[in-house]
């Protein structure tokens, strides 16, 4: 049986409500023993919150979560024993057994949300500019809310300070192959598993996940839109419009 490696954001749920169908999908995704984990590259939020994202709305979830955060934790755990960590307050605080501001081994950078300023960026920059190890949870380069539009993301930061210090940041969300390794570890997969991405955004989730050899179901309901190019099409096996589609490809061929 192949593990499912499902995307959150802009599959299962829009900003804060989920996409049409998705009980339905859940459902079906209970009926199937295949392992399977949900994946945030989120650095906003906790595994924690997205689970009470769930209930809050009366939807029991079995799967597995994992975030951007949980990974750079793991990440940081064996290699690590100061950190200077910029995200926001409540995704900081996981990292609390390794903050530290004055001397730092490294810097670990997520999304800071509203709370990104000049003084901040600049204190980043110096301390990679100084040679500390430079780690980034993820760098998407937007993303998408029904209240809001679309916004910048951590990566347009990064870059910006990747720039400056002329020095390129690890990565440790998607797409890097490390985030999907995680994800297929938690499920006590192993890294090399034939393993299926359902995903919205073509570079992070389906590109990512086939350079690992994965079966990749692009959906249209998040930050992809149609068509996708040629070049693009090579990543993709399976296009599906949205979850009621999903339901009935899934049906096929699990």
């Amino acid at each position: 049986m192949k593990p499912l490696l499902i995307d959150l954001d802009g599959v299962i749920k829009s900003g804060s409500s989920f996409l049409p169908n998705t009980k339905e999908f859940l459902d079906l995704l209970d009926k199937y023993e295949n392992p399977k984990i949900i994946l945030s590259n989120s650095t906003l939020v906790t595994s924690n919150e997205i689970l009470d994202f769930f209930e809050k709305r009366n939807i029991s979830i079995k799967i597995p979560i994992i975030t951007a955060s949980d990974a750079s934790l793991e990440y940081i755990k064996g290699k690590y024993k100061k950190v200077a960590v910029y995200a926001v307050e409540k995704v900081k605080t996981i990292f609390s057994d390794f903050l530290d501001y004055k001397n730092p081994e490294a810097v670990l950078v997520g999304d800071l949300d509203k709370e990104w300023n000049y003084e901040i960026m600049n204190e980043i920059f110096r301390f990679v500019r100084d040679g500390k190890d430079f780690i980034a949870m993820q760098k998407n380069r937007f993303w998408n809310t029904p209240e809001d539009g679309i916004l910048l993301d951590a990566g347009a930061f990064i870059k910006g300070i990747e720039y400056a210090a002329d020095k390129e940041a690890l990565l440790i969300g998607k797409p890097s192959s490390e985030y999907f390794k995680s994800a297929l570890k938690k499920i006590n997969c192993k890294a090399e598993s034939n393993f299926i991405m359902i995903g919205d955004d073509i570079i992070n989730d389906i590109e990512g996940a086939k350079k690992l050899g994965a079966e990749t179901i692009l959906i249209y309901t998040g930050k992809t839109n149609k068509p996708i190019t040629k070049e693009q099409k090579k990543f993709v096996d399976y296009e599906v419009n949205n979850l009621s589609d999903l339901c009935e490809l899934l049906i096929k061929i699990l």
